[in-house]
């Protein structure tokens, strides 16, 4: 199948509004678990956090849910159908050009028809001392949808 470059508008404001939660949680100094949000066609939204594991069990864990709601065809319990597009946020550290890890968010994000790709978002401090960076590209990823 053919991919789009790009971000829809609708992934794009579903990624933000994702992103924007996560950096109101550590302006808080709360605790970030993985958090999956997920639209259908018709734009019904579900969403799911990951924090019973370590990180990576619970990434697998989202990228699981994402490739299980696609097999089954949405999940009519929580209202959504077939998967159209979803972003995927957690706590991680990008190396900068010294070789020094920075604290970052990571997002990965997808929809049917167009590529995957992820972005980071460098963070510090806390209330109002809060600061972040606009995302940064951070390379394309295996297609879940």
């Amino acid at each position: 199948m053919e991919r789009k470059e790009g971000v829809s508008p609708e992934l794009d404001a579903l990624s933000c509004n994702l992103m924007g939660q996560v950096f109101d949680l550590l302006a808080d100094g709360k605790e970030v678990p993985v958090l999956l949000a997920v639209q259908d066609p018709q734009g019904h939204m579900v969403s799911y956090q990951f924090s019973d594991d370590g990180i990576e069990a619970c990434i697998e864990g989202a990228h699981t849910c994402v490739q299980n709601l696609k097999r089954s065809k949405g999940d009519k319990r929580a209202g959504i159908g077939v998967p159209q597009r979803y972003a995927l946020v957690y706590e991680g550290a990008v190396a900068d050009d010294k070789g020094a890890y920075q604290d970052a968010i990571l997002l990965e994000f997808g929809e049917v028809g167009y590529h995957t790709y992820s972005a980071y978002s460098l963070y510090k401090g806390r209330g109002d001392a809060f600061q972040w960076t606009d995302p940064a590209p951070a390379g394309e990823l295996d297609d879940l949808l």
